[in-house]
């Protein structure tokens, strides 16, 4: 477990022996919350899942939503927007969104959400749509999975990994992911091609297999529940990249998601979208281009305050390490985010 895993694991241990969570509640909610989902799927086999985070089964979704009905309006994105400028609603509010475009969002997660009469926005990256970008995490993933041992050069240094058994193959992964997340993006995604050809892998065939092409969002963007907004085209860390760049991922995806699904694309997802990765220049990009709102995956509850900071807004992922309710409930009551932002409701610089 990470050093990370193991401070989250602490917190949730503390608030859910203490209860101080729902004392706090009413102090640390605030108006609501956006929860931001990958991948809704059965359990994949075996016990090397390094991107297990990002998955939850079908089954804790649809507890989740029950849960959720009991204490929380769900909305669309559209909505929580009318009630952030407003700040009147009697009952806090949630938002779905799903990020990527995975096929799963449709055929596993809709016909949950359908039954429960829930909202939702997909954030879709239009090169996955289109099949000319990568998903380099889950061909680094693959790639070690396959492999016995990880020898590789990245970040100018020579690695040489054994990955035989599911610890060795997990630490491997958190060795080269960590170090490569912190340095230039095109050397990560160097490293994960690299990675995948030595494990004779084809990067395009993972986009084929876990997204939805055009046809298939075009199906989605007609259910009456169903939001489509953008998420770039090649799903970068815009902050690592040129300005230039960045405009160019955030206004082209915009347009192409509009052409292709023939409707507004209001809203906007940062890829990564933690601090290194999304900051003051990509939100006033994203205004630029005119999206009503775009969400980061900095941790933390919707308040009043952040009507005047619609393009910087924080999401609570619903992690799949954390598959219980019990998590949920702490999570949605705000107090771990306080206490992380250090009793900032803002975390937008």
């Amino acid at each position: 477990m990470s050093l990370k895993h193991g401070a989250i694991d602490l917190g949730f241990r503390m608030f859910g022996a203490t209860g101080l969570h729902r004392a706090a509640a009413r102090f640390t909610q605030g108006l609501g919350a956006i929860l931001m989902f990958h991948r809704v799927r059965d359990a994949a086999s075996g016990a090397f899942a390094p991107n297990r985070g990002l998955e939850i089964a079908p089954e804790f979704l649809d507890r989740l939503l029950a849960r959720l009905r009991e204490k929380f309006d769900i909305v669309d994105m559209d909505e929580a927007l009318a009630r952030i400028a407003g700040a009147s609603a009697s009952r806090p509010f949630v938002v779905l969104t799903f990020d990527d475009g995975y096929r799963d969002t449709a055929d596993v997660a809709l016909p949950i959400l359908s039954r429960h009469e829930a909202p939702f926005t997909v954030y879709v990256a239009t090169g996955f749509a289109d099949r000319t970008a990568r998903m380099w995490w889950v061909e680094m993933e693959e790639a070690i999975a396959t492999l016995d041992r990880v020898r590789i050069e990245a970040g100018g240094l020579l690695f040489d990994l054994p990955a035989v058994t599911v610890a060795e193959k997990t630490s491997a992964f958190e060795t080269l992911y960590w170090r490569l997340r912190a340095g230039d993006e095109s050397e990560l995604r160097r490293v994960a091609a690299e990675l995948a050809a030595q494990a004779r892998i084809d990067g395009a065939d993972i986009v084929d297999e876990l997204c939805l092409n055009w046809a298939g969002l075009r199906k989605l963007a007609g259910h009456p529940l169903a939001t489509i907004g953008a998420h770039t085209l090649t799903h970068p860390m815009l902050a690592k990249h040129e300005r230039d760049f960045a405009r160019r991922e955030i206004f082209e995806s915009k347009a192409i998601v509009e052409r292709e699904i023939g409707r507004a694309a209001r809203h906007f997802a940062y890829p990564v979208g933690d601090p290194g990765s999304a900051g003051p220049r990509e939100f006033a990009l994203a205004r630029e281009a005119g999206f009503a709102s775009a969400v980061t995956t900095r941790p933390g509850m919707i308040f009043p305050d952040h009507a005047d900071y619609l393009t910087a807004l924080p999401r609570l992922s619903v992690n799949g390490n954390h598959q219980n309710l019990r998590s949920l409930d702490i999570l949605l009551s705000g107090a771990p985010f306080m206490l992380m932002n250090r009793g900032r409701r803002l975390s937008v610089a």
